[in-house]
């Protein structure tokens, strides 16, 4: 597998850390995404890139598939941004937008070029159950339904090419993301927990390993 370079974005903590962790241990090389590299050691190449900067973006994706034949991408990255409706500010749209759906956008038109010469590619895009509503949520949500709805079209678009393409849209998930927009003693975390029946929130690696399979 090691041939196989998968680009991880988000991937510093959280799901995107642990999906990189599963599929460098896998054989996978890995190239991970973040606007700050992790405290401890990365397992495969690391890239400090803000996914909001659409010009920094572009410039590293232009460099990356002329040097690196991407195979597997999992579009990982996510900001919450929670305002009411009436809160909205153009400035957190835009930031949120940029960072969930535009990246995702641009890194599937990049890295499917290579995927594209290979005659292969995977494409997961992490998206939230959120989708489906709730407060505070407006332009995550948002977001991460254009993102699901994205990926139904370049399924279709791709497919000739031995390219597949899906979406994981988990419920809570216990990382770091997830404790700052629920904090341990907040009412609003509690009420999420009593909706599961396993009585527990996912782990980073449920979702890892489900990325890993697709």
């Amino acid at each position: 597998m090691s041939d196989q370079i998968t680009l991880v974005t988000g991937a510093s903590r959280g799901i995107g850390r642990a999906c990189s962790d599963l599929l460098a241990q896998a054989g996978f090389s890995v190239i991970g995404l973040a606007r700050k590299a992790p405290e401890d050691s990365f397992p495969g190449e690391f890239y400090e890139v803000d996914v909001a900067d659409r010009d920094a973006l572009v410039s590293f994706l232009e460099w990356l598939v002329a040097e690196r034949p991407v195979v597997n991408l999992i579009n990982n990255v996510g900001l919450a941004g929670p305002e009411m409706l009436e809160e909205i500010t153009p400035e957190t749209l835009d930031l949120v937008l940029e960072t969930n759906l535009v990246s995702a956008i641009l890194c599937a038109k990049y890295c499917s070029q290579t995927m594209k010469e290979q005659g292969q590619g995977r494409i997961v895009n992490i998206s939230t159950e959120l989708i489906l509503g709730a407060p505070t949520r407006t332009a995550y949500g948002g977001a991460k339904a254009a993102l699901a709805s994205a990926s139904r079209t370049w399924a279709l678009e791709l497919a000739e090419f031995g390219i597949t393409v899906n979406t994981i849209a988990p419920g809570p998930v216990d990382t770091e993301f997830f404790r700052q927009n629920n904090p341990e003693d907040s009412k609003i975390r509690q009420e999420k927990l009593d909706r599961i029946p396993l009585g527990r929130f996912a782990n980073p690696s449920d979702i890892a390993n489900m990325a890993a399979f697709l």
